[in-house]
């Protein structure tokens, strides 16, 4: 009877290279796009989506008034 050598790699050995391999692949897809969105400039002189419009400030502001007179 003859003994068979393996030389190929075990089961364990190739789900552990695509395991890591598939996290190689996120890790890599997670820099692009921090990447791409580092690049997007910022823009101050836009206003806050929650901030109040003038008109609201001014509304705010009289009604404060009328209540501390």
């Amino acid at each position: 009877m003859e003994s068979e050598e393996s030389t190929g790699l075990s089961t364990a050995a190739l789900v552990a290279i695509a395991c890591n391999t598939f996290v190689a692949v996120l890790l890599l897809l997670l820099c692009l796009i921090l990447y791409r969105a580092c690049r997007v400039p910022s823009s101050p002189e836009r206003q806050p989506v929650l901030a109040p419009s003038e008109a609201e400030a001014r509304q705010m502001n009289e009604h404060k008034y009328l209540l501390t007179s």
